[in-house]
């Protein structure tokens, strides 16, 4: 059953990023300066891109802008932004890639990217992939933060079957496939092909998340927000299936996952 699970899952995946591969991509690799340069199309393939690097003590002195919503230690005081205190450096540099060069002038992100160059998105990544993981289990000994209310167990239980095992029935592929079983990134993340490239390293910890983040993060791509990444594709077609009731379980479970 475990084996069947995980071809569907990876037959619905790789059908999903294989439509993307008529576009476009830089021949030497993909990085923000080269894609753009692509026929100014703002599509980046993220299996193309070699790993993201920078300075984080550089990076912590360019936080004045972002901890406006996302906290000082990178805790999101906003519930409908995310924390990012450990994500992947990949994912964030990629994602204010897109918000700074791919077509969404007049958000608050891109907006606080105006001024930003480059190597100051890649050491901002760093400098916040450098701190504690913002969803870290708690260390053992450690109590587990307390949920902000009590959560209805059916929901949380049909919130865990998608995420760790989908719904064939229904075209919804697991969640862990991309985001780890432990919702912590893929588990090739660090992983470098031969060509040089870390083609699982942008995918993003889901782990403790809140709710209205995530819930709006899926509407977004439902609604077709986020289409410059080969991520994002992977994205729209496993979020195309979820219904409101299946979106509300996974947001609801992820987010009651212990700090």
């Amino acid at each position: 059953m475990k084996v069947g699970l995980l071809a569907f899952a990876a037959t619905a995946l790789l059908g999903v990023v294989a439509a993307t591969a008529a576009q476009e991509a830089p021949a030497e690799g993909t990085s923000a300066t080269d894609a753009k340069a692509a026929g100014g199309r703002h599509y980046f393939d993220l299996r193309r891109a070699p790993p993201v690097g920078g300075d984080p003590v550089r990076g912590k002195t360019r936080t004045e802008l972002c901890s406006a919503c996302h906290g000082d230690d990178g805790i999101s005081i906003v519930p409908i932004y995310p924390d990012i205190a450990g994500q992947s450096a990949d994912y964030m540099y990629w994602q204010m890639v897109k918000f700074k060069d791919a077509g969404f002038g007049g958000t608050v992100m891109a907006v606080a990217l105006e001024e930003l160059n480059d190597q100051d998105m890649r050491d901002l990544a760093q400098y916040y992939a450098s701190l504690p993981y913002a969803g870290a289990p708690p260390a053992p000994g450690e109590e587990p933060a307390e949920a902000e209310e009590p959560r209805d167990p059916a929901l949380l239980a049909r919130g865990e079957q998608l995420y760790l095992h989908g719904d064939p029935a229904a075209g919804i592929p697991p969640c862990q496939a991309c985001h780890g079983g432990d919702a912590l990134g893929h588990p090739q993340a660090g992983k470098v092909d031969r060509a040089g490239f870390t083609p699982y390293a942008a995918y993003p910890a889901l782990r403790g998340q809140r709710d209205a983040y995530l819930m709006t993060r899926i509407a977004e791509y439902q609604g077709g927000k986020h289409t410059s990444l080969s991520t994002d594709f992977v994205m729209i077609g496993a979020a195309k299936h979820l219904d409101p009731a299946s979106v509300e379980a996974l947001a609801a479970w992820l987010s009651s996952l212990p700090r």
